[in-house]
Parts: C-alpha cells; sequence; structure tokens
C-alpha cells in the first residue's frame, strides 16, 4: 500500500483546512517545496497536492509553488484542484505532475473525463471521489449533488477510470480516522483502486486499510498528522509494508 504525504496549497503556502473550510485554516508553511524535500527524504515514494485556491476557483491557481515542488523532488506526485480544462491538465503535466485528479468535472461531464482518458491514458487520470453522507461533494466541497460515491465511481469505471482518491469530507482535517467502512464499500462497489483520505492519522489507522488491500485499497493520504507530529511518514510507511 501506498502512503501519499499531503500538501495542500493556498497563496502559494502549505495549509491545511477542517472539512474544507477556506475560513478554517492553519498554515504551516511558506515553503512548499521545502516540505515535499524533507518527505522525500523521509522514504516517501509519492506525495499528493491539492491546489485549493483552483478547488475553490475552478482553475490551477498555485503552478508557480507546484513547478517549485517538481524541481526539488524526484518522487512523483499527483496534483488535484480546480482541473476542469484540458489546457490546464497538460500543464500540470507538463511541469512534472504524474497524474492528475479529477472531480467536480467527472460529475458535470462524463464525456470530458472520456476525452482525457483517450488523451493521456488511464494512469494519469485520477478520480476525485469526495462524499459528504454518501453523496458527491463538488466545487472545493461546497456543494453536494444527489449522485451517490458508488454510482460515480462505477460510472467513471465504465468509462475507464482506474483509480480513484476517495475522501470523505466530514472526516477531512479532524484526526478523527477515515471513514474505514465507506472506503471498503467504495472499493468493493466501484471496482477501483481505492486511496484513502480524510482523517487517516495513525498507525493503526494505516494497519486497518492495509487490511483492505485485497477489496481494492491501494493507499492513503496523510495530511494534518504529519504537520502536528500525531504520525511520521517513517511511522506510517512501516505501517504500510
Amino acid at each position: 500500500m501506498i502512503v501519499f504525504p499531503a500538501i495542500d496549497l493556498k497563496d502559494g503556502q502549505c495549509v491545511r483546512l477542517v472539512q474544507g473550510k477556506a475560513d478554517d485554516q492553519t498554515i504551516y508553511s511558506s515553503a512548499p517545496a521545502e516540505v515535499a524535500r524533507r518527505f522525500q527524504q523521509a522514504g516517501a515514494r509519492w506525495l499528493h497536492i491539492v491546489d485549493l485556491d483552483g478547488a475553490f476557483s475552478g482553475k490551477p491557481s498555485n503552478l508557480k509553488a507546484i513547478e517549485a515542488i517538481a524541481d526539488e523532488v524526484s518522487i512523483p506526485f499527483q496534483v488535484g484542484g480546480g482541473l476542469r480544462r484540458i489546457t490546464d491538465i497538460q500543464q500540470l503535466l507538463q511541469v512534472g505532475a504524474s497524474r492528475v485528479i479529477i472531480g467536480t468535472r467527472a460529475v458535470e461531464g462524463p464525456d470530458f473525463i472520456k476525452k482525457l482518458l483517450d488523451e493521456f491514458g488511464d494512469e494519469r487520470i485520477v478520480l476525485g471521489l469526495d462524499a459528504r453522507n454518501g453523496k458527491v461533494a463538488v466545487h472545493g466541497w461546497v456543494e453536494t449533488v444527489e449522485l451517490t460515491a458508488l454510482d460515480l465511481g462505477r460510472q467513471m469505471k465504465e468509462l475507464g477510470i482506474r483509480t480513484a482518491v476517495y475522501t470523505d469530507v466530514l472526516r477531512d482535517g479532524l484526526l478523527a480516522g477515515p471513514n474505514l467502512e465507506a472506503t471498503r464499500q467504495a472499493a468493493l462497489h466501484t471496482g477501483l483502486s481505492i486511496i484513502a483520505s480524510g482523517g487517516v492519522s495513525s498507525v493503526e489507522h494505516i494497519r486497518s486499510l492495509k487490511a483492505m488491500e485485497a477489496d481494492g485499497v491501494a493507499g492513503a493520504i496523510i495530511g494534518k498528522a504529519l504537520y502536528e507530529g500525531n504520525i511520521t511518514v517513517a511511522q506510517a510507511l512501516e505501517a504500510a509494508k
């Protein structure tokens, strides 16, 4: 199972939000590239980067910071947040992102996802499966639609998507643990390879997710817990072995 240390970008800084709320923010570093370098030095094999400004505005807004991260590390990283145009996705891949995460546009236009898969391939396009009480959250988690996360996942699997980041929005940033059962169901009922996100904050959480590997849970994203010192990258990697 892959451990993904998270770097959330807002105004060029490394921050964390609680449940994705822009007004509940903690700034951890004004040098995200340095944070990325430290994660790589600690043994991380992947990074998870979110452009929060992009998620709210609908267009990438932290490209300079992402370029700096790409220059600083040699490990692959995935990026999500506000990716709703092919040109923006091309730009991110060109500056060094290994793959991109698409959420809102997957809900609004499945044809767009098909176009992305045809142009970039299924290894570079990841579904952002963001759920609030089982329903899909969009536009930076500000809105919730009637479509269920499981139904969206199944639709995207049929189109050719292979991997999804599953986030229980209500758990994000609270250090309360991931929604293990919902994560398992997302893997079992969509057939997608699931990366768990939201609330992962201890060795026990990593071990619980690792136990679901056979069900299709392939990774875990850790954010606030790393910055608050609840768990180290080394501890998370050991638990994921």
